[in-house]
Parts: C-alpha cells; sequence; structure tokens
C-alpha cells in the first residue's frame, strides 16, 4: 500500500506495509520483533526517502508513547525517550536550571531523528545535536534492548546511524548550567573581502543569509550568551526592523531580535516553539565542507548563482564544529555548512534539481557532504569515499542488524550493499 502520511514539505507519500503508532513500550518492542522490516519516522521533518520502509516494511511514529523527559540535576544529565521534540525537551531542561549547548534553528524537530542524520545549529565551537549524547538506547531487531555509550568502541557509529541499527528508545545527553542570551540582525554583508572566520566567530552563533541573486548576504543573525564577551559586529548595518530569513515573509513568529536577552532555548532558534513555519511551502538541501574553504566556496556558488537564485528562498550559512560520528557530515573536520531553501515544487522536483546538481558540481571539489535527510543526487560512490569510518559503520550495522530488518533503499544505496 501507500501509506497516508507524507514527509513535512508534503513532497513525498511514504510507501509503507502499514503505519503504526504503539501508545506503550511493549507495544513499539511487539511491533519490532514481529515485522520484517522497520523504519521510524521522527517528526518527518525530511525531504527525501531516508524514513520510507518500502511496501513491504512498517513505518512506525513514536509520538504516541509515553513521554520520557528525565532531568537529573546532579549529574547534569537529561534522558529522553525518542519520541521527544527539542522545544519539549527545552522547557523542561530549563525549569530545572539547565541548557542544551545548542539548537536547531527549528525547536520542533525530533532530537532522535536529528542526532542520528546529524543536524546542527551554529557556533564555531558548537558541535552538531549529537555532540551532547552520552548513550544511546536502541531497540534492535528481536526486541531486545542495547545501551551503548561513551566508552564503547561502538558508540561513534551508534548516534548519527540513520536509523540502520535499530528505534532510538530513548538518548542521553549532557547539559550545562542555564545561560541567556540575545540575538542581533544585520543587513547587507558584502562578500567581497570577507574575513569569514573573524564574521562567523564573532558570538556564539552567527548566521548568514543569501537569496545569491547579488553577491553578498541580505542578512545576518548574531546570537551572543550573555555570560560572554561580545565586541560587536561592525561590518554590517543594524537591522531597522524585526527580520524573517526568508524575505518578504512576516517576522512576529521569529524569535525576539534588537539584543533583547532571553533564555537559550527561545533565542538559539530562529523560530518561536508555538509556531510551525513554512511546512509544505519548501524543499530543503545542505552541504558541509571544511571551514577553511569557505570563502572559495562561496566564491564557487556565486558563479552559479544563476542556476540557482531562481528557485531558491534563502541560503543560510553557518559553522559547526568537528565531531567524531563516523556518519556525521561533520565528522573529523570543522565545517561549514550552506544550506538552501528553495521553492515548493513538483513530486518530480523538475524546477529544484538542476540547481541542486549546479551546487553539487559548485562544492564538489570541497568534498561536501550532503545533510542526510534533504535533497541531494551526489553520487552513492563519491558519498562513501567522503566517510572514511563508513566501512566500520557497516560491520557494526552488520553485528547489531545482521538481517537488515532497519535498513531501506536510501541506506542500502548509502552503503553500498
Amino acid at each position: 500500500m501507500t501509506a497516508s502520511v507524507t514527509n513535512w514539505a508534503g513532497n513525498i507519500s511514504f510507501v509503507a506495509k502499514d503505519v503504526v503508532r504503539p501508545d506503550t513500550p511493549e507495544g513499539l518492542r511487539k511491533v519490532v520483533a514481529g515485522s520484517d522490516r522497520v523504519r521510524v519516522l521522527g517528526s518527518g521533518h525530511s525531504f527525501n526517502r531516508i524514513a520510507e520502509p518500502g511496501a513491504e516494511g512498517v513505518l512506525v511514529s513514536l509520538d504516541a508513547l509515553p513521554r520520557v523527559i528525565d532531568v537529573d540535576t546532579a549529574r547534569r544529565t537529561v534522558r529522553v525517550g525518542g519520541g521527544v521534540r527539542y522545544a519539549e525537551l527545552a522547557r523542561y531542561v530549563d525549569e530545572s536550571g539547565l541548557a542544551l549547548p545548542n539548537m536547531a534553528s527549528l525547536p520542533h524537530i525530533s532530537v532522535a531523528g536529528s542526532v542520528a542524520t546529524g543536524t546542527h545549529g551554529s557556533g564555531m565551537r558548537n558541535g552538531s545535536l549529537a555532540a551532547p549524547v552520552r548513550e544511546v538506547e536502541l531497540l534492535t531487531a528481536d526486541g531486545s534492548l542495547v545501551t551503548i555509550g561513551r566508552g564503547d568502541e561502538r558508540f561513534p557509529g551508534a548516534v548519527t546511524s540513520l536509523g540502520a541499527l535499530g528505534v532510538v528508545v530513548a538518548l542521553t545527553l549532557d547539559l550545562e548550567p542555564a545561560y541567556g542570551v540575545e540575538q542581533y540582525t544585520f543587513t547587507e554583508l558584502p562578500l567581497e573581502g570577507l574575513d569569514f572566520e573573524t564574521v562567523a566567530g564573532a558570538a556564539y552563533s552567527v548566521s548568514l543569509f543569501t537569496d545569491w541573486r547579488e553577491p553578498g548576504f541580505r542578512q545576518v543573525w548574531v546570537k551572543r550568551r550573555i555570560d560572554e564577551p561580545y565586541t560587536g559586529f561592525p561590518w554590517a548595518a543594524p537591522a531597522a526592523e524585526k527580520l524573517h530569513p526568508v524575505p518578504g515573509m512576516p517576522a512576529e513568529n521569529c524569535t525576539e531580535q534588537f539584543g533583547v536577552a532571553g533564555p537559550w532555548h527561545e533565542r538559539l532558534p530562529h523560530f518561536k516553539a508555538e509556531f510551525t513555519p513554512s511546512s509544505g511551502d519548501e524543499l530543503q538541501s545542505e552541504y558541509l565542507l571544511p571551514r577553511e574553504h569557505a570563502t572559495a566556496a562561496l566564491g564557487a556558488v556565486g558563479n552559479v548563482r544563476d542556476a540557482v537564485s531562481p528557485v531558491l528562498q534563502v541560503c543560510e550559512v553557518r559553522t559547526i564544529a568537528a565531531d567524531e560520528q563516523w556518519l556525521s557530515p561533520a565528522y573529523g573536520r570543522d565545517s561549514v555548512a550552506l544550506h538552501f531553501t528553495w521553492i515548493e515544487d513538483t513530486a518530480d522536483m523538475a524546477a529544484v534539481l538542476p540547481a541542486v546538481r549546479a551546487v553539487e558540481s559548485a562544492l564538489d571539489a570541497f568534498g561536501a557532504r550532503p545533510h542526510w535527510g534533504k535533497v541531494f543526487t551526489t553520487a552513492p560512490a563519491a558519498l562513501r569515499e567522503r566517510y572514511p569510518r563508513l566501512d566500520d559503520f557497516r560491520a557494526l550495522r552488520g553485528d547489531l542488524d545482521p538481517a537488515g530488518k532497519f535498513t531501506n533503499a536510501f541506506v542500502r544505496e548509502v552503503l553500498g550493499d
């Protein structure tokens, strides 16, 4: 059957034999143990078929499971269930006087799904959202529970795992004392002569936005921790009005700007938790490459802007610190990420795909790794060459899921099965 479940953008209807929403851990265990093929939906904020189980498989949503958010203030950790989203987690953590080190621009996405695909926020010193994970609890193919923590040689493969090892029923994350953040916005930052390292390192988190219609950045969003020094942002003019990342869109549902201090979880995302932006109105692509190539990569994309700008809503440029997750797009290298929010397109993406290919061609020389959950056309063979620990992950998958219950066409292509 064709499942009646679509992804965030609505451009994909997932194919599955059945769609199930177990409401107890035991119910989930029975579904997993009794199925030949299983994939987990997460929050659906993907733009490709990474979550699709196929016609013989079961698509599992964890949304109906009891909410698990257990904060340990003494250890500064939180154990969070596989169906929990960041907005919900952040409120609980903040009420305990603690905080996550970073958040993505959108607080509505699931914690487990974000971690599994290498999703990230921004900041020269900030790792991906997988960086705070200290323990993963996996429901494996026979319905048994396997816990893998830091120090286990399997751990670097178990966190950003594309859902290919089992169902993540819980994660334990490291926390830190709660902190406040001020957000400032600026306009018209020139690309010519840009000192990228200095600009991107001007505050705890910096995002640069362009539509690629002209060289340069139309907007800059600077998020400053109030417990850290800040010398300002002298390279662009302060915004005169509240901004939305997409030019022309109403900004009232964006997080507070103009330096109004607030809790970390109300400033690090771009959008307020009570508002869900742009669902169904866009497609997305993103590419991570070594940060030392940021200026050259921006110039390369600028050279193909005539192919990109007609179908682009906005491009966001961010930084991510290197991590040790084998399948993380930031594995082993401090990275710059170029994120493209495309226009809404038809199911075959006839308008957007030529622009995607143009970007990939421009960034190929830099070893760009696409975000696992977004639109990309990078050849699987080329993709595999960009992950030096892929064979280790393949071996780990073979140990934990020898029959391939949690694989699908997407994963098999990536791993070269």
